[in-house]
């Protein structure tokens, strides 16, 4: 298994750092001017409302690092990344592949650790083409963004080593499920080396059924530097029956190719920083 690498050093987003200072002033104005301590409150309010929206909004940097576009030099290149959120998915995820192999296209797999532990030949194949395992949590509750963290780093870690002792690589992103977080979240992902990928457009292929509807999210003002989001776990299914993203993957990559735009993973895109 690959080794981490060294544990990055935490530096809160400007946004932590000031709602650290408001939450020191509003305990200092409690003591010292009792009176105004409605205003304080309201202040505290204001800010927690705030750091609520920021979680809330899946490609938000106010928290905190995030990839919701591909590095400049990876974009000016042409290169897009097409990640792949819920599975293994027995039944999808090899057809995924085989799609993927007949096209020559590598892409990054945001893989769920209890999946990963009941279909582990699947995780190794993923692996095996050619393509990268991310972290995508441990169970990927819904509640997630909820965590303290402690229950954060146990869902995150429980992932990162089920995936590394698996595959024999460890993950280098983290997407959050849903996309949906918290302030304690980028603490956990510094010391597990980790970073925080959302996307640029996603399809909704977990509700919609339209494979139409879908590859048309997904390739409205297509560029590079896109990082573009489809399922192959809790994938919706078409009026006949096909889990979408088999219909909507082979026009992706024909459009992809057609454009000129070149599918890499997105540990490929940290080598073009």
């Amino acid at each position: 298994m690959d080794s981490p690498s060294t544990h990055k050093r935490w530096r809160p987003s400007p946004l932590i750092s000031a709602s650290v200072a408001l939450h020191l002033g509003a305990a200092f104005a409690t003591v010292a001017r009792p009176r105004l301590w409605p205003w304080t409150l309201g202040a505290l309010v204001a800010d927690h409302l705030l750091l609520t929206a920021a979680g809330l909004w899946p490609r938000s940097r106010l928290l905190g690092p995030n990839w919701a576009h591909l590095p400049a030099p990876a974009a000016a290149r042409g290169a897009v990344a097409i990640t792949i959120d819920d599975g293994p998915e027995p039944e999808v995820t090899a057809r995924v592949l085989s799609l993927l192999d007949e096209h020559g296209v590598k892409a990054s797999f945001f893989c769920i650790g209890e999946r990963i532990q009941r279909y582990a030949e699947l995780a190794r194949e993923i692996v095996h083409r050619g393509h990268v395992i991310e972290n995508h949590s441990q169970r990927h509750v819904h509640h997630f963004s909820l965590l303290g963290p402690r229950a954060l780093k146990d869902e995150i870690e429980r992932a990162q080593h089920i995936i590394g002792s698996t595959t024999g690589e460890c993950p280098r992103f983290f997407r959050a499920p849903a996309g949906l977080r918290n302030p304690f979240l980028e603490p956990v992902l510094a010391r597990l080396d980790l970073r925080l990928t959302s996307w640029t457009r996603r399809g909704f292929d977990t509700v919609s059924r339209s494979a139409d509807v879908v590859f048309g999210r997904l390739t409205h003002h297509l560029k590079g530097g896109d990082i573009l989001l489809l399922h192959d776990g809790h994938a919706a299914r078409t009026h006949r029956g096909l889990p979408v993203i088999l219909e909507v993957l082979p026009r992706l990559l024909e459009t992809l190719a057609a454009a000129k735009l070149t599918p890499i993973t997105l540990r490929a895109a940290l080598d073009w920083q």
